[in-house]
């Protein structure tokens, strides 16, 4: 069995590729919700969805989430309270959009968990019904918030004040700075999959921000002592090349919260749980730096251009923890 961490864009075109090279029915993917967010009465988990959707080849490919040949008749309707709509009132938000076909999976999800399903049974019920085998399941059925505090005074509000991870990232595009992330409720919070972690052959970090992707994960009870004690068989995939992320913020959410956004600052942030870190060919000159870290450093094509080009990088992480 293997065992992959995940969270967003990066995670779902890694574990595309991976289920080239191995079962499908063989791969769990312990997915992050500390993005998760209610609007409209409505239960959303982006990660889950972006994952779900990737894999069945539903994906918008150019926007890299939502759902392809999507419509938005829905969200446009909604204009039509603005005007009416009370100064402090948060009905009707439109800077998150939900696309008409998506929402289907909102309204499933809200309706199970208000019969009472756990989160982890809701997502296996999606996950059957978009034809996939491989076994996804959410970090935790609790609510865990990534929140994040503004480090200076800004559009979202005054620096010190804190604002949830989707309006830092959708509302205010991640523009605004960041002096601290927090994962309200982790601390209580029981998390699902520490069995399979314990007992997979390999555990795999996919590409994402290990700040608010990856970070999530790891705060929950249990997760990071059970990755210390296998470090050797767990393998990650740097998401910064060249010092750049790919996509989102996580090169700057790096420099503002104090680490190096390098391959060299991703290895020190996963140092002590894990013993590989595969870089792409663009920093192979800081492979000696990240294995001054203590890890071994495999260097190849990380640019998932290409399902093959995912599959290659899935085979050369899964050969690191062999």
């Amino acid at each position: 069995m293997i065992a992959v961490l995940a969270g967003g864009v990066g995670a779902a075109r890694f574990l595309r590729g991976l289920m080239l090279e191995v079962e499908p029915q063989y791969i769990t993917s312990i997915v992050n919700t500390g993005d998760d967010t209610v609007l409209h009465g409505l239960c959303i988990s982006p990660d889950l969805d972006t994952v779900t959707y990737t894999l069945a080849g539903a994906i918008d490919p150019e926007r890299g989430w939502g759902l392809e040949n999507e419509t938005w008749i829905a969200m446009g309707a909604l204009s039509r309270y603005a005007t009416t709509r009370p100064l402090h009132s948060h009905a009707a938000p439109t800077w998150f959009n939900l696309g008409d076909k998506d929402l289907a999976t909102h309204f499933y999800r809200t309706a199970r968990l208000a019969e009472g399903a756990t989160l982890a049974q809701v997502t296996a019920e999606i996950a059957q019904a978009w034809g996939l085998n491989l076994q996804l399941v959410p970090m935790t059925n609790n609510s865990v918030q990534t929140v994040i505090t503004l480090a200076e005074d800004c559009e979202a509000g005054k620096a010190g004040a804190e604002i949830s991870f989707q309006e830092y990232f959708v509302k205010h595009h991640h523009s605004v700075a960041a002096s601290a992330v927090k994962f309200v409720g982790s601390a209580e919070a029981t998390p699902n999959g520490l069995e399979l972690l314990a007992s997979a052959d390999s555990v795999l970090i996919a590409p994402s921000n290990p700040l608010v992707s990856i970070a999530p994960i790891r705060s929950l009870a249990g997760v990071d002592n059970i990755l210390a004690q296998r470090r050797d068989s767990v393998c990650a995939i740097s998401p910064i090349v060249n010092g750049t992320a790919l996509k989102g913020p996580a090169d700057r959410l790096m420099t503002e919260l104090g680490h190096e956004s390098t391959v060299v600052g991703v290895a020190k942030i996963y140092a002590p749980i894990c013993g590989t870190l595969i870089i792409d060919n663009a920093d192979a000159h800081l492979a000696s730096a990240v294995e001054a870290q203590g890890m071994r450093c495999i260097v190849t094509d990380t640019i998932m251009k290409s399902p093959q080009v995912s599959a290659a990088l899935a085979k050369t992480a899964l050969d690191a923890t062999r």
